[in-house]
């Protein structure tokens, strides 16, 4: 995938997000599990991991876990048992490293590498969780489209550099401000902060990825558009419990 393919595909993901709130919260959910799946196939080829399928299985089952937490989490904090979903992770991590066989090299950048991995197919559940927040579909809505428009900024051709970056930002704090005045629940300021944060986060990853040689792999590729919308969600729903 180009750099202007890679933003269009975390801009639709985040469409799909964003429309999948407004159909309720299982199909929020239901996204946020196809969200892990796409980290989870592609995070070893993205980070070049050597235990390929290892990584996988552990990103995977960290990921679904989370999700299937803030689902089932009944009353307040949703997320109070996201963090021993983490914990058991971390467990598995090191389980699979001993399973490996034929020496284990580069055993530290494959534990850190998982670990990484873990922290980004979890963050999945934020979505779950703002979508039942008091807010709700509106909050996941709101954020969504601030990330969407600022990915889709992303793929201009004016886009590079820190001013494309700085312009993404704008706009995706912008279009969370414009969503959040058609919705009912976020006020313009909240969808305003919201929207900014979403931009910070596809701005932020862009510039993490671009020089990434193993993008010029689909499984990679995968992982690099859909990490985006996985962080953006656990950060909106922070944002979301204090200001909205």
């Amino acid at each position: 995938m180009t750099v202007t393919s890679r933003a269009v595909t975390t801009a639709v993901l985040a469409t799909v997000v964003a429309g999948a709130a407004y159909l309720g919260p299982l199909w929020t959910t239901g996204a946020a599990a196809a969200l892990v799946l796409l980290v989870a196939v592609g995070w070893a080829p993205l980070l070049r991991l050597p235990a390929d399928g290892a990584t996988t299985v552990v990103v995977l089952l960290a990921g679904l876990g989370g999700v299937g937490v803030a689902w089932f989490t009944q009353g307040e904090p949703v997320l109070r048992n996201l963090p021993v979903v983490i914990a058991f992770s971390l467990v598995l991590a090191f389980v699979a490293q001993m399973l490996r066989r034929g020496g284990r090299p580069r055993l530290v950048e494959s534990v850190s590498g998982t670990t990484a991995g873990i922290v980004a197919a979890v963050a999945a559940a934020g979505w779950v969780a703002a979508g039942r927040s008091d807010a709700g579909a509106d909050l996941v809505v709101t954020s969504a489209v601030g990330l969407a428009v600022a990915s889709a900024v992303s793929a201009l051709p004016v886009a590079g550099g820190w001013t494309g970056s700085l312009l993404a930002v704008v706009l995706g704090g912008a279009a969370g401000a414009g969503a959040a005045s058609a919705v009912p629940e976020v006020e313009p300021v909240q969808g305003l902060v919201v929207g900014l944060v979403a931009g910070l986060v596809a701005a932020a990853l862009r510039f993490l990825f671009d020089r990434q040689p193993s993008l010029a792999s689909r499984r990679a590729a995968l992982a690099a558009v859909a990490v985006p919308v996985t962080v953006t969600g656990i950060l909106v729903f922070v944002v979301g419990r204090v200001l909205v």
